[in-house]
């Protein structure tokens, strides 16, 4: 590092990557500041700085070697920093620790016997509550949440005659339950159930509960639409959808007829008015064709990753919103350990909620190769718009913002 990248550094001060310390610190003061940063996005620890920005440089000798044994001691799993070592001038010294985004989350630090949690919240490093370190093993991947059961609910809670429906016509199993002990069974080994007479997994609950968001809060889609490029007071639409992913089919020979309606196809018929609307031109059958100011393929591969993929330790709804100039889909949760918005638009694979996805490959609503946002919604969106998707990722959400076909603004 640059001198004056340095002072620039310290001029701006510490905030959620950055963090001054003396080096008088102590090896569990160093390893709590470190677990905080690898936790959240990484960051740097500047050594022979205090927290007003003073530079009194390091005295301590040997400081490498010391700061490298606290973090082997006091952190786990084990994460090594970049060290190195800026002249201020010919007194002053200052130590940068640079650390990445840690990939194997949480991190603790392990003091008196006991191993904590932090976090970074803006510029302060803290204890993390239950549920923050929930959302970091469920990042991390050391926690399936989709496995979790939803407290006061029951295989009653379960559409079994959808569940039939993909049992014989979706897996061709040859052996379908017939007493209410082999479905309990069934139910559990096909991770529905916690266990036999157990509560409702979460997993079974989004692909096949009756009323999925009566007992799952965070479950469905809340859709809005306004007539401008932002929020409104009023809405043209504001509705929630509160269906089971899973459609109901009849296959056969012919070819597959949906039945009943999944909450993909649900959010799909809702948002048409609004990403659509009929051509002028009538065609040769006396119909006037519908347009799309989406490829509506793209849209239904975007519904379908925020519901696979999402957070399910995030009480709080996936948003669709309509607005004048744009479609935006946001699912809450940052994405899972290591995975980047290039990583995945290159076609990278990290599956959060196992079972979900491979159900929803069994219908055929996931591509196999699980590429479907390289294969279909950029090239779609490039075809059919001429612009790729916008995509935003945060520790809170992964927003995929589709610009409307120029032509229709």
């Amino acid at each position: 590092m640059l001198k004056t990248e340095l002072l620039e550094i310290i001029s701006n001060g510490e905030n959620s990557g950055v963090e001054f310390k003396r080096d008088d610190i102590r090896p569990e003061q160093l390893a709590k500041e470190v677990v905080a940063l690898v936790n959240f996005q990484g960051g740097k620890i500047l050594i022979g700085v205090d927290d007003s920005g003073t530079v009194p440089g390091i005295q301590r000798t040997n400081l490498e070697e010391w700061v490298m044994n606290a973090i082997s001691e006091k952190v786990h799993p084990t994460i090594l920093p970049f060290y190195e070592e800026v002249k201020i001038d010919e007194q002053t010294t200052v130590a940068v620790l640079s650390f990445p985004q840690g990939n194997s989350k949480p991190y603790v630090r392990r003091h008196n016997k006991a191993e904590e949690v932090f976090i970074r919240i803006g510029s302060t490093s803290r204890l993390a509550t239950r549920e923050q370190q929930m959302r970091l093993y469920e990042i991390g991947g050391m926690l399936h949440t989709e496995v979790l059961p939803i407290s006061r609910t029951s295989s009653r809670d379960l559409d079994i005659v959808r569940i039939e429906n993909y049992l014989k016509q979706i897996v061709k199993d040859p052996e379908i339950p017939s007493t209410e002990d082999e479905w309990e069974n069934r139910l559990s080994n096909l991770g529905f159930l916690s266990e036999p007479r157990g509560m409702c997994t979460i997993a079974g609950m989004v692909l096949f509960g009756k009323k999925p968001r009566q007992c799952f809060k965070q479950s469905g889609f809340r859709i809005f639409a306004f007539n401008s490029t932002d929020k409104e007071y009023k809405a043209e639409l504001d509705v929630v959808l509160d269906a089971p992913l899973a459609g109901r089919w009849d296959v056969s020979q012919q070819g597959r007829q949906l039945i009943d309606e999944g909450l993909i196809e649900s959010a799909l018929g809702t948002i048409k008015p609004f990403t659509s609307e009929e051509s002028n031109v009538i065609n040769e059958n006396l119909q006037r064709e519908t347009r799309w100011f989406y490829p509506i393929e793209a849209i239904r591969e975007i519904l379908l990753n925020a519901v696979v993929h999402r957070d399910w330790t995030r009480f709080v709804d996936i948003e669709v919103g309509i607005y004048s100039d744009r479609l935006e889909i946001i699912s809450p949760g940052s994405l899972q350990n290591s995975m980047t918005i290039d990583k995945m638009l290159a076609g990278q694979r990290n599956t959060r909620n196992t079972i979900i996805m491979e159900i929803m490959r069994d219908y055929g609503y996931v591509d196999f190769r699980g590429m479907g946002l390289r294969t279909k919604v950029v090239p779609l969106m490039r075809s059919h718009n001429g612009c790729d998707p916008i995509f935003e990722a945060t520790e809170d959400y992964l927003k995929v913002t589709l610009p409307k076909k120029r032509d229709h603004s």
